[in-house]
């Protein structure tokens, strides 16, 4: 068998050759990788020469090539085109990649040579950037165990494995989950969803060969249709309890004790690195510094937030009356909000739908980032995608290439649900430029053949946001590997995201989502009812997100002794918040892959919100020049935020960009709640 991964890839750009990989292929790939890597690392240990930036530090850099393309590869293909054998690899390496990397960073000869560069940092003579890339291993290094005592390094490892193990069981647990739930749905029990959705709701009958009309999932792109628009009260019941139960059903998916063991073991870990919690060991190195000012900015907008959704509460439970004599339930709310945006506002959100078709709404994400930043795209049918539906493109600056972009935009049963950014490679200069191949994983329901993909407005927003994500890493113009793209710290890397959400409902973009079928631009007395409406369920949103990450944070702000049972603290922290019963969780702790598929957003939920202070106050700086694409705001942009990865500290990044710290005014009235509110 001929492995690809065992010889360069002649494509263009190196791009994978997906058309030849085989699921066969990884665990040899791996083997290999992992052997070569320690290879590289014991003649960095071994260098007889006394530690240099470039024998030790840029060696790291040049180190482990190999394993990252397989690891970037599978890692992808793993989460967005799934099968049982791709599982069983993914079970079989992820303790075998922690274990690697414990040997890496728990290597003490290999960090003696880093601390001693660092300890003697400022007489090397490095650039700026060098010296931020010795910064962050020697953090990397310190963070990851290297200065525990023997015994406790063992114990570290340990942890990091079992975590793995448990991350990649946790993740499984909720695909299987969402893959063996699918409902029948008769005529009568769409009664009320647009066609777009209803076409949609028949597709995924076909696709999973239910023999009924109509058919919905558990992802969250087919349940919300149901939930927002179906009339059948019973049937957004069924639905709504099927999404929010994923992970928590009493069977071999169910993820309480997974959770508990992630929870008690990252504690542990954080108290052998001297940590009270893993909140304080995770925001140790953050821009909120600290659990306690993450929290602040959390209850400084729950409050406001909730106080607007308790208001709607009444409002909502009004209109169901006409309905019958029932008390709203979380499965109303949507279906309620909707008809209270239409009272309010005259919009109707499938008004809007015929101007979002997909290849539009791609368009204009991509007219964007020309206006902004000079960009061109290339459609490359030459280069192969590792399934039929992902599409791609080259991505020009200047006449030059500086990337590939990747877009897989529907759902399928072999896709996790959500939305992502991931590379294939990431950009960086080191001995030679290489540029990044990134990708932009979505889960729109595709629409039968022949017929367009409308999106929702929320839809089109996570476009725009998976986009922003995608620039950060194409734009990147570093040198060195850890520090490219989005390789920043948590509560930074949603900026770029979340302020590219910022020019879908400005006015030129909008002016390009023309009508699908007349070719029509939105009339403006919509765009007007569309501007009104934008806050109309700003309360609900806040309180389901909030809520969230105000349970990340009870979480991870446990000690290693407290015991942890998923559903009593889930249901104190609700409490103890004053949770609106009809509202539930945007993320119930079974089904949080955001926490617990791995360690990324652990602690870190807030993130989100900390970045919409900083892209509601960021925007305004286009605002304040009186042009969403002003050349001189736009340039600094590129600079100081997109194109800088990690080069320089977050918030000086932030400062170089908008000339003062950010304010939450910006996010208070974004959300439409006042600084008096909150």
């Amino acid at each position: 068998m001929t492995n690809p991964f065992f010889a360069q890839w002649q494509t263009p750009f190196g791009a994978p050759p997906f058309g030849e990989i085989e699921t066969a292929h990884f665990q040899p790939a791996y083997a290999e990788a992992l052997a070569t890597h320690k290879r590289e690392i014991a003649a960095i240990v071994a260098d007889p020469a006394a530690p240099t930036f470039d024998n030790t530090i840029a060696a790291l850099e040049r180190s482990g090539q190999m394993l990252k393309r397989v690891d970037m590869v599978f890692g992808q293909i793993a989460s967005a085109n799934t099968s049982d054998e791709l599982q069983a690899v993914e079970r079989e390496m992820s303790p075998l990649l922690a274990r690697h990397w414990n040997e890496v960073y728990l290597d003490a000869g290999l960090f003696a040579r880093v601390d001693q560069l660092f300890q003697a940092r400022a007489s090397l003579g490095l650039d700026p950037e060098a010296l931020r890339v010795l910064e962050r291993y020697h953090l990397d290094f310190v963070r990851a165990g290297a200065k525990l005592t023997d015994a406790d390094r063992a114990r570290f490892g340990e942890i990091v494995e079992r975590l793995a193990v448990l991350g990649t069981s946790f993740g499984q647990n909720v695909l299987a989950d969402e893959q063996s739930t699918v409902f029948a749905l008769t005529e009568a029990e769409v009664d009320g969803l647009p066609d777009s959705a209803r076409a949609a709701a028949a597709q995924t009958a076909r696709d999973r060969k239910i023999n009924a009309p109509y058919a919905a999932t558990t992802s969250r792109s087919s349940v919300e249709p149901i939930l927002h628009f179906a009339k059948n009260r019973s049937v957004r019941e069924k639905v709504w309890r099927a999404f929010v139960s994923r992970g928590h059903n009493g069977n071999a998916n169910d993820n309480r004790a997974v959770v508990a063991e992630i929870v008690k073991l990252r504690a542990e870990l954080a108290a052998l690195l001297g940590y009270a919690s893993y909140a304080d060991y995770k925001l140790a190195d953050s821009m909120a510094r600290t659990p306690a000012a993450a929290q602040e900015l959390l209850e400084a907008v729950w409050r406001p937030g909730r106080q607007r959704a308790l208001d709607d509460a009444k409002a909502l439970q009004e209109l169901a009356a006409k309905d019958g004599d029932f008390t709203l339930e979380a499965w109303d709310w949507r279906y309620y909000a909707e008809e209270l945006r239409l009272a309010r506002y005259d919009f109707d959100e499938n008004q809007i739908k015929p101007y979002l078709e997909l290849e539009r709404v791609i368009e204009a994400a991509f007219y964007t980032a020309t206006r902004l930043f000079g960009l061109s795209f290339v459609p490359r049918d030459d280069i192969a995608p590792y399934h039929p539906d992902v599409r791609v493109w080259e991505v020009q600056r200047d006449g030059k290439a500086i990337g590939i972009f990747y877009g897989d935009y529907f759902a399928r049963a072999s896709k996790r649900s959500g939305a992502w950014m991931t590379s294939f490679r990431e950009q960086s200069k080191l001995d030679r430029t290489v540029l990044p191949l990134v990708v932009n994983t979505c889960n729109y329901i595709k629409p039968p053949e022949g017929q367009p993909a409308l999106l929702s407005l929320d839809e089109a927003r996570t476009l725009f946001h998976e986009f922003g994500h995608g620039l950060h890493g194409l734009l990147s113009n570093v040198t060195f590997p850890r520090i490219s793209g989005t390789n920043v710290v948590r509560d930074f890397v949603e900026l770029p995201s979340q302020l590219y959400e910022h020019w879908l409902e400005t006015a030129p973009v909008l002016a390009r989502l023309v009508h699908v079928e007349t070719g029509e631009p939105i009339p403006e007395a919509l765009l007007a009812k569309l501007k009104a409406a934008r806050k109309a369920n700003t309360g609900f949103e806040t309180v389901e997100f909030v809520s969230s990450a105000l349970l990340d944070m009870a979480y991870h702000s446990a000690g290693p002794d407290a015991g942890i049972e998923v559903d009593p603290l889930e249901a104190a922290t609700l409490e103890r918040i004053g949770m609106p019963r009809e509202i539930a969780l945007r993320h119930a702790s079974t089904h949080f892959l955001h926490l617990f598929t791995g360690d990324g957003y652990a602690a870190g939920y807030y993130s989100y919100l900390w970045s919409e202070v900083l892209d509601a106050d960021g925007f305004g700086a286009f605002e304040d020049a009186g042009d969403p694409f002003d050349p001189a705001t736009a340039e600094r942009l590129y600079t100081y935020v997109y194109s800088g990865g990690g080069s320089r500290d977050f918030g000086e990044a932030y400062r170089l960009f908008r000339g003062r710290d950010p304010q939450i005014d910006g996010l208070l009235a974004k959300r439409g709640f006042t600084a008096s509110a909150a």
